[in-house]
């Protein structure tokens, strides 16, 4: 290789290099985006609460399982840890606002289903109660709680979905596109973007 060719190609390699380049941070919670869902609960008593939680996600599909992380002082986490049940709650863009208040308020001090204006639905299978202006309400019943730390793990099944009829199109198929969720990255909301694929694209011929 002619040694003017070989130069060029050494200098794209290093502005490649140079373009990615890295630096090191601590070990920090930067999987983002992440889901920032609503969290309803209620303890044996009959006292209710919502709680925003962003760690939370899919863990098993058959049992469909999923997780909250709390942490064990916060309010909600009695309820929860009493009563083995939560329901989560999907949001969206127009529930962006009473989504962030419930994150940072405490129902210790102030009613949230009053102060956002949400209306508390009955669940199918838990005794928990849903939020209605949430087009997706995931029933959770506990099955384990693992202390890891600044926060504690619930574990749970699944065991029921209700999903708001409007957003089920003509083959029975959930429109989730049609929901307008929001996703939370880095102490940011965003709403979702453009389609980008479906799962498998990348292999179809």
């Amino acid at each position: 290789m002619p040694s003017t060719v070989r130069k060029k190609k050494e200098k794209r390699l290093e502005q490649k290099a140079e373009k990615h380049r890295k630096v090191s941070w601590k070990p920090a919670t930067m999987v983002y985006p992440v889901p920032a869902v609503m969290v309803s609960c209620r303890d044996k008593s009959g006292k209710d609460n919502i709680i925003t939680v962003a760690w939370t996600g899919i863990i098993c599909s058959d049992p469909a399982m999923v997780y909250i992380s709390v942490r064990p002082e916060r309010y909600s986490y009695h309820m929860i840890e009493e009563s083995g049940e939560f329901v989560i709650n999907l949001t969206t863009e127009a529930l962006v606002k009473k989504t962030d208040f419930c994150g940072v308020r405490s129902g210790r001090d102030i009613d949230k289903w009053e102060a956002c204006g949400l209306t508390r639905g009955r669940a199918f299978k838990v005794e928990a109660p849903v939020i209605e202006e949430s087009p997706v309400n995931i029933e959770c019943a506990v099955e384990n709680i693992i202390k890891l730390g600044s926060h504690d793990m619930f574990i749970a099944k699944v065991l029921a979905v209700d999903v708001e009829e409007r957003f089920i199109d003509e083959r029975g198929r959930l429109a989730l596109d049609k929901c307008k969720l929001t996703a939370y990255s880095h102490g940011e909301y965003f709403a979702l973007g453009k389609l980008l694929g479906t799962f498998g694209y990348s292999v179809k011929k």
